[in-house]
């Protein structure tokens, strides 16, 4: 049995192997308990690392740090092709009003943990380690041990600082997880929110989204002239599904001329419904199966883009609707409905709406791909060229007004920015970025967990010490940290923004980017509203909990 004691003694590869799997599929099994609606998840990985290296059953350290730089790179880049072919569009129009409210979160939340720093006289590079748990961000955590470790030149001192930030990370994050929930509830309470007139609130809300209407063409003074005219008058993007004349469902083009009683199905941005529909005439309830009988000609089907060559191409390069007889009425790209309009780029994985006869939409088939297996196949070479950019991107040194030291992106921000511009622009440049959504999942896990425990077991020695000397005091600037710059914005939210309960809740989980309150928000809520807010605040809030950590550590070290 001597071979079995070395392994779990030693400092080899397979010893470290061998610790970094018990660690996280301990951790894991354990992210399977919940209190009530609430999990600590994959964070427990964090907790066993730091139990098993308490306990002497660590692993080297040059080993350590690779693995969780490594794993920091992997969970950040799935994280940037996930939210960047959205990232931008999520600033404009209602984004940029949750947008700011996300970033006076983050600015409150850096302003609570110096002001605990100056009044309590706590180490500010403790502070950040508690802030970083306090709002749950692991990459901010990540960002500030890098900064630490390529600034100071004496490793003792660096592996001793990086250390305390995780320990108190660890401290802080489940009340962290905890006060955020708390904080939804609170606001609630303070404006006596009824959850039956909040979806009713909802509902009329003009945030932007697309909608199918049927409209009957009524008004003389457009009778005669071409849907291309119509959309030219009104400014507005629309694509007209389909179109009955004379009892026939027909397809029609931007060249068809109206006809007084034509019924169209147009597919719209809620926001310009009421424009088109003063225009065109009365709207009219028509059901599906009207559409969909039997004598009619026309079907509706869903394809798939999977051919590397159509990724970046405009839906009016592809000449489909001239040579097909057929109408891309919408594309639904990362659960998001986009009106097709000529001018939208197609990119790999989008799910493209179509009407017309069965023979013409097995050509637009033919076309586009509409094979899944394609999309099995991984696409390695965009993710391996983005990390090498990334971490160029992150190792360029930026001097900031004010700032003493140079600042870097660092092994987090640099993949993040370089994996949020492939995913929105790559297609652009016939860049095939699309992995599926299983694939991703399966890299940020790995990420995750990998990052998770190194930070566990390197922390794990001296955590127990750092509680007994004063570190439970940590705790409560935690939920300091956490819970008031919630209250205040969730105040101004209300207040001042007039948003819906849905959507404060989204902001708070995004702000905080925590899945755990997501999922407490979506078990309340019968609408999507808290996803929406969620994915809309998500991509810039991590980009600035990695920089605001990266900040204030070269603050602490100056």
């Amino acid at each position: 049995m001597d071979w079995l004691v070395n392994l779990f003694t030693s400092n080899s590869i397979a010893h470290a192997v061998l610790i970094l799997g018990l660690t996280i599929a301990v951790g894991l099994l354990l992210g399977r308990i919940k209190f009530g609606s609430v999990s600590l998840g994959i964070t427990w990985v964090l907790f066993v690392g730091i139990v098993l290296s308490h306990f002497g059953l660590g692993i080297d350290e040059q080993i350590c740090h690779f693995v969780k730089e490594f794993g920091l790179i992997l969970f950040v880049y799935s994280i940037g092709l996930q939210v960047g072919p959205g990232f931008f569009s999520s600033l404009k129009e209602g984004g940029v009003t949750l947008n700011s409210l996300a970033v006076l979160i983050i600015l409150l939340g850096c302003a609570t943990c110096y002001g605990i720093h100056l009044l309590t006289g706590e180490e500010l590079t403790t502070m950040i380690g508690v802030l970083s748990g306090a709002v749950t961000n692991t990459p901010g955590l990540g960002a500030a041990q890098q900064t630490v470790s390529d600034t100071l030149t004496n490793p003792e001192v660096a592996s001793q600082i990086t250390n305390e930030l995780a320990s108190a990370y660890a401290v802080a994050y489940p009340l962290g997880v905890v006060g955020i929930i708390v904080s939804m509830i609170a606001i609630r309470y303070l404006f006596r929110v009824k959850l039956e007139r909040e979806k009713v609130l909802a509902e009329r809300s003009n945030a932007p989204k697309t909608v199918r209407i049927d409209l009957r063409v009524s008004n003389k003074g457009i009778i005669g002239k071409r849907i291309e005219d119509i959309a030219a008058i009104t400014r507005s993007k629309f694509v007209v599904a389909r179109m009955i004349r004379d009892g026939k469902q027909q397809i029609v083009s931007g060249d068809t001329e109206l006809c007084d009683g034509d019924i169209m199905r147009v597919v719209i941005s809620n926001r310009d419904v009421e424009l088109v529909q003063s225009l065109i005439g009365e709207s009219i309830e028509i059901d599906d199966k009207q559409w969909q009988t039997s004598s009619s000609h026309l079907e509706k089907r869903r394809i798939l883009v999977t051919k590397s060559g159509i990724n970046g191409k405009h839906i009016g390069e592809l000449h489909i609707r001239e040579n097909y007889n057929v109408t891309i009425t919408r594309v639904v790209r990362a659960g998001i409905e986009l009106v097709a309009t000529y001018e939208l780029r197609l990119q790999m994985g989008d799910v493209v709406v179509v009407v017309g006869r069965k023979n013409d939409l097995d050509g637009v088939a033919a076309i586009l791909g509409n094979s899944v297996k394609r999309l099995d196949h991984p696409n390695l070479l965009p993710i391996f060229i983005g990390i090498f950019l990334g971490v160029l991107l992150g190792s360029i040194p930026i001097m900031l007004p004010g700032v003493p030291l140079p600042v870097k992106l660092g092994l987090a921000g640099g993949p993040l920015i370089v994996a949020i511009l492939m995913a929105r622009y790559g297609p652009n440049y016939k860049l095939v970025t699309f992995t599926t959504n299983s694939a991703n999942m399966m890299i940020r896990e790995i990420g995750i967990s990998l990052f998770l425990a190194a930070v566990g077991l390197g922390a794990g020695e001296g955590f127990a010490s750092a509680i007994a000397d004063g570190g439970y005091w940590w705790i409560l600037y935690g939920v300091v940290i956490t819970m008031l710059p919630l209250l205040i914005t969730g105040i101004v939210a209300r207040k001042a923004c007039k948003y819906d309960y849905f959507t404060i809740m989204g902001l708070m989980s995004g702000a905080m980017t925590d899945p755990p309150a997501l999922a407490y928000a979506n078990s309340i809520s019968s609408n999507d509203r808290a996803a929406v807010a969620y994915a809309t605040v998500y991509p810039l809030t991590m980009f600035l909990r990695i920089f605001t950590a990266q900040i204030l550590a070269l603050i602490a070290l100056s």
